[in-house]
């Protein structure tokens, strides 16, 4: 043993029996011989004389490598030389013609050995055939007479031929794609019959002695019908001989199986409709019908199961392709002999998806569509293909226990079934709209037949009878749901009418509710199934159920159905009110809230629910109070208890106390959805009076918990809701609130606090101006000091989570600030306490203009103009805000951004990249036409908006400054800035042609940034020529557009 030997040794030790430092030493030792020149000449004589399977597979591997990356660099004399030992190698040959006993020969060794052999081989292949070695297939043909190992060697290299080159189960690149067709090409031409011909006499030959040779030569001749002239196949001697194979009992599964493999590559090769239904009707396929009658979980069964659906879909293509009637009558009648045996097997076999047998039914469901209606022959396949529906559907038993407590098993289980279920429910779909009574019919008799089965299949046929029910309600359109059409009716009173004997099992309980909510619409018009629904919701088969995760989904689907019924049921409050008090007191008793604390469940559902109930105008004032004062009281003193004691609790007590307080507040808030403003504060103001007690005891967290920021943030909502309930009367409790909120606020908590007070803007607007103007210094004074006024930093490590919060922040204060100004609430800006944010303030939103970060600025800009700057002489509002905008906004926002390279839209960096982008609007111009315009006012609107509000307010001292200063630093000609003046000026006077210059305003601004572009960075004859085409383009197309007006 050489030194290389021991190191490859040493380097695939997997144990850890070697020393780390030695097996590195050896690892680097056998790199640096792979650098060797001579590396090929080294593998093939370790091949030929060394018996260690790691050095065979370590020299097979780098002979690999070194082929398939340097194969130019290899010398003649070293291609010659592997080229000769690798045939030699695979045929069994010793290194010369004289047997030399110290040889070793690879055929002799492991399998994967000699896989790697083949791999070799075919990477030779890859390179050199047709042109250079041209004989590789005819040379290894004479071989095949020296038996069984030089047969598996040559499927290998065939295998791996078709794994590597040929096989279009694996993406190609072009050069491969280009390689395999080269390939091909020369096979069909050389030895492909010859090929053919070599597997039907080993088949024959050795079919009664070796059944495992012959399994694989059938497993390769498959991989191969489908290139070759399938007249080398299909004839009259090697059908006859796989039908044998097929056939014959006594033989393995595995050769039976492949066998059936090579009929189905037969049935699906593609070719002519016409020759295919030949084909297909010379195959008698019937001779296979009973094959699949005995084992169901073997190899046999699950090739037959393939071949006779991959036939039956052969058979509908054909059908579908075929327009003359004999020709389809054929069809049909080859399709209704081997349909019985195809739901056979689908009902009775274990297939997987790659059957595709979903697929087929699909297209066998849409094949009769053109009937109308039905043929009698047609109804009892649509039976089977709903039975083949519902075996499918169905959960395993061996899972239920799992599904049923819903642990680590049970939830693959039940995320597993959900997404293979999903092609089964868009076949049951397809099906309900092609027959749908049958259907109808099915699911009932499904139902019957569910509750009346054993005990030990009784939970998952119920639950696979219920689920089709659920399914077929998403392919009901609403009127049908509202009548019941068919037997929907009955469906839907059977289904609240049964106690389904398993109704305590997890899954059978939650598909139970989920489709009762499906046919909502049909109870909500039929009030005899009102009664109904609340007791399937209130008892022990929902919200009362006593598996957790029933009950609360329960809970959010009575919510659910208490939106769609409402008014229907005020007559059944009482009822329900009585039904729910148990899992109310969860929530209004202290001794729960302090230790039966669920993680499972928070109870805004059920007191959504509860306040969508009470809150209506339907139910009498006195009871509506009685009611909301039963929820509310107990929940408020709980609160105050927790409050008070709070100063007194450790930290695993404190912990609790702000799980169950947020829980409260949670509860009060989805009880508060059921009430209007106009109720709370106009018909019924007792009602707002509870409300506002119980808005002022919550506002007390902020003060215990003044840090605790879930709290502050379930205060928040709660402040949210009774803004929109109480309306104008929450005003006097709002600067304690928002004073309590905005103290020590982190980024994070300010966007929530800036989103409260968009919402007081947008619903009080002046209204909230002392209030607004009270908050608005300390809210400046925490922003400005936190953000960026010269952007954010970019690049690596630049991406953290107080970056991303300080961006939404700055985000939602261009929104805050945007809101104050369209809702005349600038004048806020100018206050006394806020004029000392004023600069911090415009300074971002100029940067913010100028680099184009949020169109809302230069709106906010635009409105601060019109709002601060009158139009006749006197004081200004804002000292110096006017010549701040003529001297600084006007120039660096509305003209130097457009020209700087930063406003790109594809930040294109080369010439080429330039030209590419200005072709590409020319080119777009001519196909989108007065699109294009319509998104470059998009575009550009606000630029052009912001110099209009400009010109209005300053008038001429505006456009001097703009032309005398601006203009000339860009390099922009005289006259051109002139025509700008005169555009401008005509655009705002209103006349009909300024209009039509407005509307030409903002591609000619898209114009000046050509202009730059072509300056600086395109040849000056090109850049001209496409601008003025472009310029020519849309004139025309204004003409058009004006013409059409």
């Amino acid at each position: 043993m050489d030194d290389l030997e021991k190191a490859i040794l040493i380097s695939f030790d997997e144990y850890g029996a070697v020393d780390p430092v030695l097996k590195s030493q050896a690892v680097d030792f056998i790199h640096q011989t792979k650098e060797n020149p001579s590396i090929c000449t080294i593998c093939i004589e370790k091949l030929w004389f060394c018996k260690l399977v790691q050095v065979q597979f370590w020299c097979l591997q780098t002979l690999h490598e070194v082929i398939r990356v340097k194969y130019a660099s290899i010398s003649m004399e070293e291609k010659n030389l592997i080229r000769k030992s690798v045939l030699s190698m695979s045929c069994y040959d010793s290194i010369d013609d004289n047997a030399n006993a110290a040889t070793v020969r690879l055929l002799d060794s492991p399998a994967f050995v000699k896989n790697k052999l083949a791999q070799v081989s075919v990477t030779l292949i890859f390179f050199e055939y047709p042109m250079i070695w041209s004989s590789v297939f005819l040379d290894f043909l004479p071989q095949l007479g020296k038996g069984a190992i030089v047969i598996d060697m040559f499927c290998r290299v065939l295998n791996a031929l078709d794994d590597e080159l040929i096989s279009l189960d694996y993406p190609r690149i072009p050069e491969e794609q280009a390689a395999a067709t080269r390939i091909k090409d020369a096979m069909r031409q050389q030895c492909v019959s010859q090929i053919v011909r070599a597997w039907y006499d080993i088949l024959s030959m050795y079919r009664n002695s070796d059944a495992d040779l012959c399994t694989s030569v059938l497993d390769c001749m498959r991989r191969y019908i489908s290139w070759i002239d399938i007249g080398l196949i299909y004839n009259d001697a090697f059908m006859p001989l796989l039908f044998d194979l097929v056939s014959v009992d006594g033989s393995s599964d595995q050769l039976r199986a492949a066998a059936a493999g090579c009929v189905f590559a037969v049935v699906s090769k593609r070719m002519d409709p016409q020759a295919k239904l030949s084909l297909l009707k010379s195959l008698h396929i019937q001779r296979v019908f009973g094959l699949v009658s005995d084992d169901n979980d073997s190899d046999l069964v699950t090739s037959i199961s393939e071949l006779l659906i991959g036939y039956a879909s052969e058979v509908l293509e054909c059908m579908k392709r075929l327009s003359l009637g004999d020709a389809r009558g054929v069809a049909s009648e080859l399709l209704n002999e081997v349909l019985p045996s195809v739901f056979n097997v689908m009902l009775n076999s274990d297939l997987d998806a790659s059957t595709n047998f979903v697929q087929f039914l699909s297209c066998y469901v849409a094949s009769m569509k053109s009937f109308s209606p039905l043929r009698d022959s047609q109804l009892p396949h649509i039976n089977k293909i709903l039975e083949v529906i519902r075996t499918h559907i169905c959960y395993d038993p061996m899972h239920r226990n799992h599904l049923d407590v819903l642990d680590k098993i049970g939830v693959e289980e039940e995320d597993t079934m959900a997404e293979f279920r999903k092609d089964f429910f868009v076949l049951l779909r397809n099906v309900s709209r092609v027959a749908p009574e049958v259907t109808q019919v099915f699911i009932r008799n499904s139902l019957d037949r569910a509750v009346a089965s054993s005990s030990d299949r009784n939970v998952e046929e119920v639950e696979g009878a219920l689920s089709l029910l659920h399914a077929l309600g998403e392919s009901m359109n609403e009127e049908t749901m509202r009548s019941g059409g068919g037997l929907l009716s009955d469906l839907v009173l059977k289904l609240l009418s049964t106690r389904f004997p398993c109704h305590s099992n997890r899954l059978v309980a939650l598909v139970y509710l989920e489709t009762i909510t499906r046919y909502m619409r049909f109870a909500q018009d039929n009030a005899q199934c009102i009664q109904m629904v609340l007791a399937a919701f209130l008892d022990d088969r929902g919200i009362h159920h006593p598996n957790i995760h029933v009950s609360r989904r329960a809970n959010y689907l009575f919510m659910r159905i208490v939106k769609l019924l409402k008014a229907k049921l005020v007559p059944f409050i009482e009822t329900i009110l009585q039904s729910l008090q148990d899992t109310v007191s969860r929530f209004t008793s202290l001794e729960f809230a302090s230790k039966e604390l669920s993680v499972y469940e928070d109870g805004s559902h059920i007191f959504e629910a509860i306040g969508l109930l009470i809150g209506m105008e339907d139910v009498p004032p006195e009871k509506q109070s009685d009611y909301l004062s039963a929820l509310l009281t107990p929940l408020c003193q709980q609160v105050e208890v927790l409050l008070t004691n709070a100063k007194f609790s450790n930290q695993e007590e404190s912990t609790l106390k702000i799980a169950n307080i947020q829980q409260i507040i949670m509860a009060i808030n989805a009880l508060s959805k059921g009430f209007s403003e106009r109720l709370v504060t106009s018909s019924r103001p007792a009602i707002g009076l509870m409300f506002k007690q119980t808005l002022d005891i919550l506002l007390q967290i902020l003060v215990v918990f003044p840090k605790v920021e879930p709290l502050r943030n379930k205060v928040t909502s709660f402040i949210h809701r009774m803004v929109e309930v109480l309306g104008s009367s929450v005003f006097p409790y709002l600067p304690k609130a928002l004073g309590q909120l905005l103290a020590e606020s982190e980024p994070k908590e300010l966007v929530g606090f800036l989103v409260l007070l968009n919402q007081l803007i947008c619903k009080f607007s002046t209204l909230v101006h002392d209030i607004l103007e009270e908050v608005y210094p300390p809210i400046a004074a925490r922003i400005f000091s936190i953000i960026p006024r010269d952007g954010f930093p970019s690049g690596p490590g630049t991406n953290t989570e107080e970056l991303r919060e300080l961006k939404e922040l700055q985000k939602t204060l261009y929104g805050f600030l945007h809101v104050i100004a369209t809702h005349d609430l600038s004048s806020v800006f100018l206050s006394p306490r806020s004029r000392g944010y004023l600069d911090p303030m415009m300074q971002l939103l100029l940067y913010t203009s100028c680099n184009h970060k949020d169109i809302l600025v230069r709106k906010i800009f635009t409105r601060l103009i019109k709002d601060w700057c009158a139009v006749s002489l006197g004081e200004e509002k804002l000292p110096g805000f006017k010549n701040f905008i003529i001297q600084t906004f006007a120039p660096n926002c509305c003209f130097y951004s457009v020209l700087d390279k930063s406003f790109d839209f594809d930040d294109a960096n080369t010439n080429a990249e330039y030209y590419g982008m200005v072709l590409f609007f020319h080119r777009l111009l001519r196909v989108l036409g007065k699109f294009v315009i319509e998104w470059l006012n998009i575009l550009f609107g606000e630029l052009v908006v912001a110099q209009k509000v400009m010109y209005e307010k300053f008038g001429s001292d505006f456009l001097i400054h703009f032309v005398s200063k601006a203009f000339p630093i860009a390099h922009c000609p005289q006259d051109l800035a002139e025509q700008y003046c005169v555009k401008l000026q005509v655009y705002i006077s209103g006349s009909s042609f300024g209009l039509m210059t407005g509307n030409l305003y903002c591609p000619w601004m898209f114009f000046v940034l050509l202009m730059k572009w072509v300056r600086v960075n395109l040849p000056m004859q090109i850049g001209r020529l496409l601008c003025c085409s472009i310029m020519l383009d849309i004139y025309l197309l204004w003409r058009m557009t004006t013409l059409e007006s």
